[in-house]
């Protein structure tokens, strides 16, 4: 073998298994000897640059060749392409084409892929309509590279046009099809084509099948998903050995809410990716099995993986919607000492979500002052924090800081705005920014905003103000603003305009619970027993439950949930001797007496008294009481799922004076800080 051919040898061994410092001693060797002028060897050079990482170098071998064959630019089209630098791929494509050097096959391929990639199609066209004319699209390669382009291009129709025309198809076509399908919202499609392409006689690989997964994942087709798992076991196919087609098995399970399986699946992967530990644990997240999601995610933090941004926000942000504050501390020293961490701007508005979610603002302000760049998410998320804890101003101090520091709001910052108003009661500072919303030329106000409105002016009694905005507004009303309206109808026992929308939401939206549990309340508070008695009989009739109303309270890292009338904790006893005696000391000290309003009408006082005392927020209090003692808590933390009601709004506000203990409960719609017989949101939620 004589000298260059051994250079070559070695430059191709070198860029096979990424040998850089190798590869630039075999550089070196190439130069000494001469070389230099070589045009094989030039193109080895390339492709080895590119294939370790550093196309800067492989350009710079480009720029100074004597001479180029297609070959050459190919390489560092390639190269650029693979180092994630898709315009400059297609950048130097445009010069190739002014060559005199001709496109080849593999050239045109890897354009295509660039304007996949980069979504535009007119590029991608253009370079289709060339592969016609010079025959090219009759390729495999070039075929299958058109079909992607269209796909990622969102044109699935023209993808298919191509599939159909393609005189030979390898497995490579159907997988770009059923992907494309499934990555464009058409998961029954792409089940059809799958069903097709094995009665076609074609062996599904393993990107098929995690596809094919997806797609029934998309189509909440899990009958099929169970089948396609029937059918890996069938034909020995060794899904729990690579790691996409058992990950997406266990997605496709937890998405379809069959948490068993989806654990058995995950328990016999072999090699477990980050991604289906974290798709177990958002599961159980979402369903509420905090016990199962913090096993698991302690195995996960113990294992040998290394999260990354996605997975960690994603983590901390299930933190942030259960306010597990310890664990969400955890995870930001955690993001703190790994190091992408905090630099990666995802994971830092994660943070803040969480501590603002959390009740923590003075966490959530100080990492804000020293991240070292925010986005528009990172002001929105204060924001946001701000208006739920009733801190209207300095949300609205934000937001104007925001714009001095040149970042303009979108549609949720001004969402985030217009909520604080609303929470806060500004009514002139809520009518200014909306004002300015609807004169901004680069965002269309959207119905979630104008409900923010319908509810600033209900909370202040312009209850025909809000109706006429909705009838006013550009927009077709949805059930969230009529639903918005309803409660402010409520909320000033105005019975007369909350039939009238009570009945345009159960024309609209009949089966939602939540709607006949407004107005039955609506007309309970009016004193309407009969008309309110009627509804909720109309809802059982129909099989419709509201969600069940649940607290929960984090003591020494473990985490307890309560439901109303719940007798399942081991220490209920003595929680209700404790909320007992802490009920005679506001009666006795401030002349506590039960809102039994906020109970049903058709039972017993006593029973109306008993009913409110197992209230799942007055359960997770007692808990707290009971561990810690009434003198052994500054702090108490409890966080609901539902709003809280007026009864239990009393009961801790008296408790808080009594006890000289400040309570901070996050419901459904904001936080309530109670100190000293007060609360932050001064009974205006």
């Amino acid at each position: 073998m004589n000298e260059g051919r051994l250079l070559s040898t070695i430059l191709n061994k070198c860029s096979k298994r990424r040998l850089l410092n190798q590869g630039k001693q075999a550089h070196g060797v190439v130069e000494k000897l001469g070389f230099r002028r070589d045009l094989v060897l030039n193109n080895d050079l390339i492709h080895m640059y590119s294939k370790c990482g550093t196309v800067d170098l492989a350009c710079v071998v480009f720029v100074r060749m004597p001479q180029r064959n297609v070959v050459s630019w190919t390489s560092l089209i390639c190269g650029y392409l693979q180092n994630g630098d898709a315009k400059a791929s297609l950048v130097l494509f445009s010069k190739m084409s002014r060559s005199d050097v001709r496109p080849n096959e593999f050239t045109l391929s890897t354009s295509l892929k660039a304007s996949g990639i980069l979504g535009i199609a007119q590029i991608g066209m253009q370079i289709h309509g060339f592969c016609a004319k010079s025959n090219f699209d009759w390729v495999p390669v070039v075929g299958n590279s058109t079909m992607d382009m269209y796909c990622k291009c969102g044109m699935v129709r023209e993808a298919a046009q191509v599939f159909n025309t393609l005189p030979e198809r390898n497995v490579i076509s159907w997988n770009v099809m059923i992907a494309g399908y499934c990555n464009n919202g058409n998961g029954g499609e792409a089940l059809n084509l799958f069903r097709e392409m094995q009665a076609m006689g074609e062996v599904p690989d393993g990107y098929t099948y995690s596809s094919s997964l997806k797609a029934c994942n998309c189509a909440g087709a899990v009958r099929e998903g169970m089948q396609i798992h029937a059918a890996l076991i069938g034909h020995g196919y060794p899904y729990l050995a690579e790691s996409a087609v058992a990950g997406a098995l266990v997605d496709l399970y937890v998405k379809c809410r069959r948490m068993a399986e989806a654990r058995r699946v995950f328990d016999q992967i072999e090699e477990k990716s980050v991604m289906s530990w974290s798709t177990l644990i958002l599961g159980y997240a979402h369903e509420d099995s905090l016990t199962e999601a913090m096993d698991l995610f302690r195995e996960l933090r113990e294992s040998r993986h290394r999260m990354d941004g996605f997975v960690l926000s994603s983590l901390i942000g299930v933190f942030a919607d259960f306010a597990l504050a310890e664990q969400g501390k955890q995870m930001h020293a955690y993001a703190i000492k790994v190091p992408y961490g905090l630099l990666e701007m995802s994971v830092a508005n994660s943070v803040l979500d969480m501590y603002m979610k959390c009740g923590l603002i003075d966490e959530a302000d100080a990492l804000f002052r020293e991240m070292l760049a925010r986005n528009v998410v990172s002001w929105t998320v204060m924001i946001t924090g701000y208006g739920k804890h009733g801190i209207g101003n300095k949300a609205i101090e934000l937001f104007n800081q925001m714009q001095l520091n040149g970042i303009e709001p979108d549609s949720v910052t001004y969402l985030a705005v217009l909520s604080a108003c609303s929470h806060s009661g500004l009514i002139k500072e809520g009518k200014k920014y909306f004002s300015s919303l609807c004169n901004n030329q680069q965002i269309q106000p959207q119905v979630e905003h104008y409900a923010c409105m319908v509810d600033l002016l209900g909370r202040r009694g312009l209850l025909k103000d809000a109706k006429g905005l909705i009838e006013k507004m550009p927009l077709k009303p949805n059930v969230g603003i009529w639903q918005t309206l309803l409660s402010v109808c409520r909320m000033h026992t105005d019975v007369e305009m909350g039939k009238q929308v009570g009945e345009i939401l159960l024309r609209l939206d009949g089966n939602n619970p939540a709607n006949y549990v407004i107005m039955s309340n609506m007309y309970a508070d009016g004193g309407y027993w009969k008309e309110s008695e009627k509804l909720r009989e109309t809802a059982k009739r129909k099989g419709l439950k509201k969600e069940a109303g649940r607290s929960w309270v984090e003591i020494d890292r473990e985490i307890h949930i309560f439901y109303n009338g719940d007798c399942m904790h081991p220490l209920i006893g003595e929680i209700h001797e404790v909320l007992k005696e802490v009920e005679k000391r506001l009666k006795d000290e401030m002349g506590y007496v039960h809102g039994v309003n906020f109970a049903l009408h058709d039972v017993e006082e006593e029973s109306k008294v008993e009913s409110l005392r197992v209230h799942s927020e007055k359960l997770a209090i007692g808990l707290v009481l009971v561990r810690r003692g009434l003198k052994g808590e500054s702090v108490i933390r409890i966080f609901k799922n539902l709003r809280v009601c007026g009864d239990c709004h009393a009961f801790i506000t008296g408790l808080s004076k009594v006890l000289k203990i400040v309570f901070v409960v996050r419901d459904a719609n904001r936080f309530h800080r109670f100190e000293n017989g007060l609360c932050s949101c001064g009974d205006y939620w």
